[in-house]
């Protein structure tokens, strides 16, 4: 801890951004965050030259938002980004980075979503706004006064704006704020273009140039899973059934994450511990002593906790949140492949993360391949390899050793020696789900389509094709589907309801099932037994500002 303290503590950061960033697991500056922070809290223009992937989101998010002040309710710093993508990607950076900062709002203003509530959210006084150009014009042409309190500009990634055609946007987007701001612009390369806006809208700006290094991690075998963020306990549920491990360290973002996520384990058998900031140094040592020699086989743990483990067993490392750069990605699965030895790593990621595992990509210089979430099939026949593994060696000499009390029990019992064989194998697998329909009752999952699947239904999405009629998918048995008139247009996610309903309903979060967003509407699958009850204590529950309105769903 004294090393994180010692590197940001040294770039003179609101204390409370300072906190944050060490909650998120960071561990040193990189070298674009160590030359950027300083002159950007100084406040200098600046040009940075890097590669997405160096850390540059933090090496502006961090001195900005040091720089902000949340009690004043408007307009401060306006990030521009090229695409949707990066710019919900800052804006959950910016989020992350202000947790301790009380009042302070982020909103992400970008095409496809509805105008009315991105310009509220700006006119309300939201400090912090992260855009597309060509929406961020939109809103000018409503409201043309929208970032005349703009105090900090920050282009990011102004290469890829010219190439996507953004230069008419961008002249447009300089008038409308005030001459006195502070203007950072970062860019991978540095073509004329760039430097034309540079020479006309910087005042007398600093240079930063990082080289990337590439990283390699050739003895791991890397796979990723596209998976939906509201179905992550399940899927990592699956992977552990047919995943043939000795010892696994998954990784998580949070303190609070490490502990569901060790407590899911724990329900379902598995030797599984957390490990994160809050535990004690004796206790991180029995942890680690416990994962050594095989007390333990599974540890959740954040990266701040992780630091310097070093286990032998460990044969994967699971990545269940997305890492915040690339070189937490190859500090996360370097725990495992070790002083020459192979491993596995798998990579979780949601749809909206795609973009992270292609610089991951790119700055390793590896592919990491997709693969597909096992099915139910996979699962069970994980589930017979593992029984018929345990069971192997006890049979060689069975029949001599037990032959005499299998006649002795038949006859007592009355029954087949193929019936006590079948009771005795329920034991032994303590009620375990052994035939395909157990398991894919057991464990209900959507699978999740590949990208190339999941944009083109975007496109018929944003087309208004079919998002709204598809049906609903079969519920799973004890369960019942609930309806809110809260959906997509709204501003609200599957995290929002989940969040909203847990809090409220005093659930667990295995007790929720699939949440689906629509357009105009959202489904939540919730327990049948007291649902009533539920429904009453959701009854004055708000998302976003607006009543949830939970009624039972009825499909016909």
């Amino acid at each position: 801890m004294t090393q994180v303290l010692g590197g940001f503590a040294a770039l003179n950061l609101h204390p409370n951004i300072l906190a944050a960033v060490i909650a998120t697991g960071y561990e040193e500056p990189s070298a674009i965050q160590l030359q950027s922070i300083p002159v950007i809290l100084e406040g200098h223009d600046m040009i940075g030259q890097a590669q997405t992937g160096t850390g540059k989101t933090a090496a502006f998010a961090l001195p900005i938002l040091s720089r902000i002040d949340p009690t004043k309710r408007q307009p401060q710093a306006l990030i521009l980004a090229p695409t949707r993508e990066l710019a919900l990607q800052v804006a959950t950076a910016f989020e992350t980075y202000a947790k301790q900062m009380p009042g302070l709002n982020v909103i992400a203003v970008y095409g496809g979503a509805p105008m009315g509530p991105q310009l509220k959210a700006i006119r309300n006084g939201a400090q912090v706004v992260v855009a597309t150009p060509g929406r961020l014009v939109d809103h000018l042409r409503r409201d043309e006064k929208v970032l005349s309190t703009i105090q900090h500009l920050v282009l990011d990634e102004a290469d890829e704006m010219l190439k996507l055609g953004f230069m008419d946007d961008l002249e447009v987007i300089f008038k409308a704020m005030p001459e006195t701001r502070q203007t950072v612009l970062f860019s991978a390369t540095l073509p004329h273009s760039i430097r034309a806006i540079a020479e006309k809208h910087l005042r007398d700006p600093k240079h930063v140039r990082i080289e990337t290094k590439t990283q390699t991690v050739t003895a791991i075998e890397q796979a990723h899973l596209l998976v939906h963020a509201d179905q992550k306990h399940a899927a990592v549920l699956r992977l552990l059934e047919v995943e043939e491990f000795d010892a696994l360290i998954a990784f998580v973002r949070t303190k609070q994450a490490t502990l569901d996520l060790a407590a899911v384990l724990e329900a379902r058998g598995y030797k599984a511990a957390a490990l994160n900031g809050d535990i004690a140094q004796n206790q991180r040592e029995r942890v680690i002593e416990s994962l050594k020699d095989g007390r333990l086989d599974i540890v959740v743990a954040t990266d701040v906790a992780a630091r310097g483990l070093d286990v032998p067993r460990i044969t994967h490392v699971m990545n269940v949140d997305m890492p915040y750069d690339p070189e937490s990605y190859v500090h996360r699965i370097g725990r495992t492949g070790r002083a020459g030895r192979t491993g596995r790593a798998l990579l979780l990621v949601t749809p909206r993360e795609r973009r992270m595992l292609q610089v991951i990509e790119r700055v390793t210089g590896q592919k990491v391949t997709e693969v597909r979430l096992p099915d139910g099939q996979q699962v069970l026949d994980a589930r017979i390899k593992k029984l018929t593994s345990s069971l192997a060696p006890l049979v060689a000499d069975a029949e001599a050793s037990h032959g005499e009390l299998l006649d002795r029990l038949t006859a007592q019992i009355g029954c087949t020696p193929r019936a006590l064989a079948a009771a005795l194998l329920r034991k032994a697998t303590n009620g375990q789900a052994l035939t395909l329909a157990e398991v894919e009752r057991e464990q209900p999952l959507v699978p999740t389509s590949s990208p190339r699947e999941r944009s083109e239904r975007s496109e018929r999405s944003d087309r208004g094709d079919s998002r709204e009629r598809r049906a609903p998918v079969p519920l799973a048995e004890g369960r019942a589907r609930c309806r809110t008139a809260l959906g997509a247009r709204d501003g609200i996610a599957a995290k929002n309801l989940l969040g909203a309903i847990l809090n409220e309903g005093g659930l667990i979060r295995e007790a929720i099932g699939r949440i689906q967003v629509r357009e105009s509407f959202s489904l939540v699958e919730l327990p049948e037994d007291g649902l009533e009850g539920l429904l009453s204590k959701l009854k004055d529950t708000r998302v976003g500002g607006k009543p949830l309105k939970l009624r039972r769903y009825r499909e016909d």
